[in-house]
């Protein structure tokens, strides 16, 4: 992604990376074409724009997502020239750190400035990595964006950003610049990923959204979302993946959904839901079907109500789970529910009662986890006091694999359980089943499914990213650099960042939906 936001020689030139990870073998994780496209590089290539537009600024934009960028040549972009060059590392979670550490000091070591936003830097400590050289934005991109860009063009980069609030109070988000032809080319599907709202007012101990976004669940307007619908349906998108967790909680979801009718944009999207949208909110779903809602991803989980309740999921009623599968069958959208394996107390018995369960429910998809102590959460914080934390490699820190000492299972029989899930989940039989019995279901969708059976039985998680694995770049490049850059191999376990006082008043006035 490039967008020129110059007349003449450019003050500044603005290079956007979302990291990828290391893989267990090393190499940077990339695939030939991706699922879903990368909604915190949209917003923030938007944001600069705006930037340039409001200040005059001459800025240079270049936007890259590592995750299927297959060629190198991007690396070049990370070394300053005649024109001041930023680097930023956006959205950078857990296990993108290392990497994101890497690509900072390279940029650095070759006269760039280099900055670190997203989730990580936003819920753990960074102090120990402060003052060597890259900076650090620990608040959500709208309330310092603009003062990274003024100070990036005097070459004055500050050590950090928004210590003192973490969340806008009111969101201010930009209209969306529509992806290019060449960057959907990069894609499964021409797709675009739009956040209308932040926050979720659930307080489930293993999410980071909470820590992230907040519980007040603030929206962008309703005209702003619209208008980037509009100019992504001109730019050619098929789709629009919905990121905001609790899409039936925005305020103005109903004004959204009837002006998306009533201008018959006619483009397909995927929102996620939470599982009220079997219960007190399910008079939307017809209204999601009539505005172009093709598939609903739902965090069910867990089927025990003991379990849920432990983990404070405390709005997940397992004997309503029918209603949603039942209620999306009905109005034609696919149901995609979200499981977690390996809970406190779970054994393979009841891991694989739960796969029963949840198979004679009977949605489209699901997808499954491994439970993950994300560094931030209430959880990872239980878990390191009580030293039950394993892998002090953040890079695993994932979703797909065992971190933890659980107390009955062992890491191999997680492995070995998480895919086993998917295998039964997605049988040849059942795909069969789904591709006669329901008119969701064409013959692309029916290959959809043997394709996660398939990654399944690769011991490959079907929902990591993208369509083929190339393997590119490698961590043994850049450690030499990090240990001399940052004095450690490994970067250390994290302990979580607390909650600035603004930010925590704001979440104590929440009422729980």
């Amino acid at each position: 992604m490039k967008i020129i936001a110059a007349t003449r020689r450019p003050d500044l030139r603005v290079v956007l990376v979302k990291p990828s990870k290391y893989s267990e073998n090393g190499f940077v994780e990339r695939f030939w074409k991706g699922f879903m496209p990368n909604s915190t590089l949209s917003y923030i290539c938007s944001m600069t724009r705006d930037y340039a537009q409001r200040t005059g600024a001459q800025i240079e934009i270049h936007g890259i997502d590592e995750y299927v960028q297959n060629d190198l040549e991007y690396l070049n972009l990370l070394q300053a020239d005649e024109i001041p060059t930023l680097v930023a590392l956006v959205g950078v979670q857990s296990h993108q750190f290392h990497r994101a550490l890497d690509l900072s000091a390279l940029a650095a070591e070759q006269g760039c400035q280099a900055i670190i936003g997203g989730p990580h830097p936003m819920t753990c400590q960074t102090t120990e990595l402060q003052n060597r050289g890259v900076s650090f934005a620990v608040s959500e991109a709208e309330l310092t964006w603009g003062q990274i860009l003024e100070d990036a063009q005097a070459g004055e980069l500050q050590s950090v950003y928004g210590e003192n609030q973490r969340w806008q109070r009111e969101l201010d988000a930009p209209i969306l610049e529509p992806p290019s032809p060449e960057d959907m080319k990069n894609y499964v599907v021409k797709m675009l990923g739009v956040y209308p709202a932040r926050g979720c007012p659930f307080r489930c101990n293993f999410c980071s959204v909470i820590k992230i976004a907040g519980r007040q669940i603030r929206s962008q307007t309703t005209e702003v979302t619209l208008e980037t619908l509009r100019l992504a349906r001109q730019a050619g998108v098929d789709y629009v993946m919905f990121t905001s967790d609790n899409f039936n909680k925005i305020p103005q979801v109903r004004e959204l959904l009837e002006g998306m009718i009533e201008e018959n944009l006619n483009i397909g999207f995927f929102v996620q839901c939470d599982t009220q949208i079997g219960g007190r909110d399910r008079d939307l779903i017809p209204l999601l079907a009539q505005a172009g809602c093709f598939q609903m991803f739902v965090g069910v989980e867990s089927f025990s109500r003991q379990v849920l309740r432990e983990a404070q999921k405390f709005q997940n009623h397992p004997d309503r789970y029918s209603n949603i599968s039942e209620l999306c069958r009905s109005h034609g959208i696919e149901s995609h529910f979200s499981n977690i394996i390996g809970f406190p107390g779970d054994t393979e018995e009841s891991i694989l009662d739960h796969l029963r369960v949840l198979i004679a429910l009977n949605p489209v998809l699901a997808s499954f986890y491994i439970l993950t102590p994300i560094p931030g959460t209430e959880q990872y914080d239980d878990f390191l006091a009580r030293d039950l934390i394993v892998s002090r490699n953040l890079d695993r820190f994932d979703g797909t694999c065992p971190v933890w000492k659980h107390d009955v299972l062992s890491s191999e029989e997680l492995k070995r359980l998480l895919f086993v899930c998917y295998k039964r989940f997605f049988s040849v039989q059942r795909a069969h089943q789904h591709h006669q019995l329901s008119s969701l279901l064409n013959v692309e969708n029916l290959g959809r499914l043997l394709f996660m059976k398939l990654q399944a039985h690769r011991q490959t998680h079907p929902m990591s990213g993208g369509v083929w694995r190339i393997q590119r770049d490698h961590v043994n490049k850049y450690i030499d650099r990090r240990k001399s850059f940052f004095g450690f191999e490994m970067a250390p376990l994290p302990l979580s960042l607390s909650l600035p006082a603004a930010d925590a008043e704001l979440n104590r006035h929440v009422k729980l939906a």
